[in-house]
């Protein structure tokens, strides 16, 4: 599961926007107002990571799901937080950073790794996925989703399930029409990915393409 680190669970949304209001500060207020905004965002990838383990609960090993995520705050905590919830373990590749000392704290102890080299890290996201889950996010959401398609664009790696949650995000933020019509890409390129508003939606396009 990719997606921006950034944001948060809508209690603490509400709470960082009244905190802001109380300020004065317009640069600050409309921060948390965006915050706010898209604290949905986080709610879904929680009810991901919940369905993925309640999935598996139970399950013979080799037909078992585990949320992976990079580890950090924002949407990678909502992922393995539901995870935790759904009374299932999740995984957690932690890049080193200066913003980021530690995993979140529900990431399973023993399967939280930390990377150095953000290269190394994609690999092993890629190595093993059934499925990529891509939340909005900024520039590290995008490079780990553009690598992903362009391996399988290319045939460098067996074709997963890949989900953008929020169509209007997508596709404001890139315009696939205009890549297809442009001749950058080719039609069947766009049938890589599929949109999907919900955490439900989501999962059932897994199962779908698993039978």
């Amino acid at each position: 599961v990719f997606g921006s680190a950034r944001l948060r669970d809508t209690e603490s949304s509400e709470a960082l926007l009244q905190e802001a209001e109380a300020s004065g500060d317009q640069a600050r207020i409309a921060r948390a107002h965006a915050l706010a905004r898209n604290a949905h965002y986080y709610e879904k990838a929680r009810a991901f990571g919940r369905l993925v383990a309640e999935y598996s609960a139970g399950r013979a090993p080799h037909d078992m799901l585990f949320v992976c995520t990079g580890g950090g705050p924002g949407i990678m905590e909502a992922a393995n937080r539901g995870a935790q919830e759904g009374g299932g373990i999740s995984v957690g590749l932690s890049i080193a950073l200066p913003m980021e000392e530690d995993a979140n704290p529900y990431v399973t102890p023993a399967l939280s790794f930390k990377f150095h080299y953000f290269a190394l890290r994609k690999m092993h996201f890629m190595m093993r996925a059934k499925a990529l889950v891509a939340f909005p996010g900024g520039f590290g959401t995008l490079d780990e989703l553009f690598e992903a398609l362009t391996l399988m664009q290319t045939g460098k790696i067996r074709l997963r399930v890949v989900l953008l949650f929020g169509r209007e995000f997508w596709t404001r933020l890139i315009d696939f029409e205009l890549l297809v019509g442009t001749g950058m890409i080719s039609p069947e390129d766009v049938k890589l990915f599929h949109f999907v508003e919900s955490a439900e939606e989501a999962w059932g396009v897994i199962e779908r393409h698993y039978a």
